[in-house]
C-alpha cells in the first residue's frame, strides 16, 4: 500500500471515475514512469505503485472492497458487512500508529526492522474481534499462531515488513540474510534470503507464504523485505548511478592522465582528458548499480584537484618556474 493509501490519489481520478478514465490515468501515467523511460530515482517505485493501484480499481469486485474497507481490503474476511466495520472503526479511534519496532538484539537479524500490517492508526486484528467478540489478534508476529473468531471462517494471515540494511557492494553485488521466524507454536527458524544484484533503496522484495498465519486453514500473509541502503564514505547513489570522488595531482588534471579507480564492481581505469578542473565528472557507462530489467545506472568519477601540502626544493622551483611563465589566471573572466 502507498504511503497515502489511496488508489485513486495515485492515478488522480475521483473515486467515482468510471473504467476507461480509470484505463486512461493509468497508461498516461505508466508511460510517464516507466524505469526503462524515467531513469529519475523514484521513478521506479512509483511505477509500482501506479500497477498496483490499477490492478486494484480495475477489477470491479477487487474495488468495491477497497471502496468499503480501505488499505484493509485483502485482510477483511469476505462476509463482514462494511457498515458494521466502519461503525467499529470509527469506535476503535484513530491514532494508534502502526506497530513497528526494532528488532531485539539478534532476534531477526542484525540491522532488521519489522511491522505487522495493520489499517493506519487501528490494529485491525484487535478491530475485528471486537467486532465480532473475540479477543484480541489472530496473527502476527512472523508467522506466529492465533485463534479463529467464532463466524468468522478461514482468516488469511497478515502481510509483514522487514527493513533490512545493505551497503553500497552488497547492494551491487547481491548478498544474502538470515531471518529468524517464529512459526505458530512458537518456535524459532532461520530463512536464509537471497537478495538479488541490483536492489534499490527502498525496493520491496516479496516473500510469499513468509508472513503471519492463517487461520482454519487460510493461506499466510507474505513477507516484505524493505531495502535499506546506507550511506557510504566513498560512494554516493542516485538511483542506479554511483559517484565516487577521484583525486588527482595538479600536473595529471592539466597534462591529462589514466588513473585506477576502485568502484563497487572492481577496479577500472579512467582517462582524464587535458585542462581537467575540479568539479569535473568523468562517466564510466554502465559502471552503476545492475538493473535485472533494463540498463545499468553509470559511475561518475568527479574530479578534485591535489596540491603537495610541502613541497621538495626540486617541486618549488618547478611551480615557481611555471609560475613566472603561465599567462593563465583562473580569477580572470573568460
Amino acid at each position: 500500500m502507498p504511503p497515502d493509501g489511496d488508489f485513486y490519489s495515485i492515478l488522480g481520478v475521483s473515486r467515482d471515475a468510471g473504467a476507461d478514465e480509470i484505463q486512461r490515468a493509468y497508461r498516461k501515467l505508466a508511460r510517464q514512469y516507466h524505469p526503462d523511460v524515467n531513469k529519475d530515482p523514484g521513478a521506479e517505485e512509483r511505477f509500482k505503485q501506479i500497477s498496483e493501484a490499477y490492478d486494484v480499481l480495475s477489477d470491479p469486485k477487487t474495488r468495491e472492497r477497497y471502496d468499503a474497507f480501505g488499505e484493509d481490503f485483502r485482510r477483511v474476511p469476505p462476509d463482514v458487512d462494511p457498515a458494521d466495520y466502519a461503525r467499529a472503526r470509527a469506535a476503535a479511534g484513530a491514532g494508534r500508529g502502526r506497530r513497528s519496532s526494532r528488532s531485539p538484539e539478534g532476534a531477526f537479524g542484525e540491522g532488521v526492522r519489522f511491522s505487522t500490517g495493520g489499517a493506519e492508526g487501528i490494529d485491525i486484528e484487535d478491530l475485528l474481534g471486537g467486532m465480532f467478540g473475540g479477543g484480541g489478534g489472530f496473527g502476527g508476529g512472523f508467522g506466529g499462531g492465533g485463534r479463529s473468531t467464532r463466524g468468522w471462517g478461514p482468516i488469511p494471515g497478515s502481510d509483514q515488513e522487514v527493513e533490512i540494511e545493505l551497503t553500497v557492494e552488497e547492494a551491487y553485488r547481491g548478498t544474502s540474510r538470515s531471518l529468524t521466524l517464529q512459526g505458530p507454536d512458537g518456535t524459532r527458524g532461520n530463512l536464509d534470503v537471497k537478495i538479488p544484484a541490483g536492489v534499490q533503496n527502498g525496493q520491496r522484495i516479496r516473500l510469499k507464504g513468509q508472513g503471519g498465519q492463517g487461520t482454519g486453514g487460510a493461506a499466510a500473509g507474505d513477507l516484505y523485505l524493505v531495502v535499506r541502503i546506507a550511506e557510504h564514505p566513498r560512494y554516493r547513489l542516485d538511483g542506479r548511478d554511483i559517484t565516487v570522488d577521484l583525486p588527482l595531482a595538479a600536473w595529471e588534471g592539466a597534462l591529462g592522465a589514466s588513473v585506477d579507480i576502485r568502484t563497487p564492481g572492481g577496479d577500472a581505469k579512467v582517462k582524464v582528458p587535458k585542462g581537467t578542473s575540479t568539479g569535473r565528472r568523468l562517466r564510466l557507462k554502465g559502471r552503476g548499480l545492475p538493473n535485472p530489467k533494463g540498463q545499468p545506472g553509470d559511475l561518475y568519477a568527479e574530479v578534485k584537484l591535489m596540491v603537495p601540502h610541502r613541497l621538495t626544493p626540486e617541486e618549488e622551483r618547478l611551480f615557481e618556474e611555471l609560475a613566472g611563465t603561465s599567462k593563465f589566471d583562473p580569477r580572470r573572466r573568460r
